[in-house]
């Protein structure tokens, strides 16, 4: 009698997990976009076409801000070379350091403003340093804290010429001093030179020390 009442118990569960299993599997099948449906991503705002610069809505209230002095800028019928170096280093570094409004790891700040042939280095290197421990934050649930530039200012800008030595070429450009605070003290950098060049008539950040 015994036996019988295991075998019982052994059937019922069998029954109740082929119930379960079965739901689920057609519910995925007829819903195969839900499991989805939660992951966040970037809606494109604005965007300075012809210099590749997008403003989307995860970007912060101070990149947004700088981005419409950049693009008047840009905009206008002439263009103001040392504002336009001041306005994309600042976008450079409150992108870069900004994390909190990133994804994941690969969703690398600044790069927009980067001289486009060490683009993917510059990725690299971020991923594998300042990004590296970054948690995922593509269903918005993240609950690691991460920095978010607050405010930042131009300390010096001088004309400057710079050689990229693997181009063996000379560009006219500026270097900057830049300083920058955030919400809340995370013992990130806070100050740093840029160094950018002039590359047919746009400018790229092309080292940062």
């Amino acid at each position: 009698m015994k036996k019988k009442k295991v075998l019982l118990f052994i059937l019922i569960i069998i029954i109740v997990t082929a119930i379960v299993g079965g739901s689920i599997y057609f519910y995925k099948k007829n819903n195969p976009k839900k499991q989805d449906d939660d992951k966040r991503e970037a809606v494109i705002l604005n965007s300075i076409d012809e210099y590749g610069i997008t403003l989307s809505d995860l970007d912060s209230e101070l990149y947004k801000s700088e981005y419409e002095v950049l693009k008047a800028n840009l905009e206008s019928d002439n263009i103001n070379y040392e504002e336009y170096a001041k306005s994309i280093s600042k976008l450079f570094i409150i992108d870069l350091y900004t994390l909190s409004t990133k994804m994941n790891k690969f969703d690398v700040g600044g790069y927009e403003f980067v001289y486009p042939k060490v683009v993917e280095n510059y990725k690299i290197n971020v991923e594998d340093t300042l990004y590296k421990y970054m948690e995922d934050n593509s269903t918005g649930k993240r609950y690691q804290q991460l920095p978010t530039v607050s405010s930042i200012k131009v300390d010096s800008i001088r004309a400057n010429k710079f050689k990229i030595t693997e181009e063996n070429t000379t560009y006219e450009g500026y270097k900057l001093n830049l300083s920058w605070k955030y919400e809340k003290n995370m013992e990130y950098d806070d100050s740093a030179e840029i160094i950018v060049i002039k590359v047919d008539n746009k400018l790229y950040v092309a080292e940062k020390n």
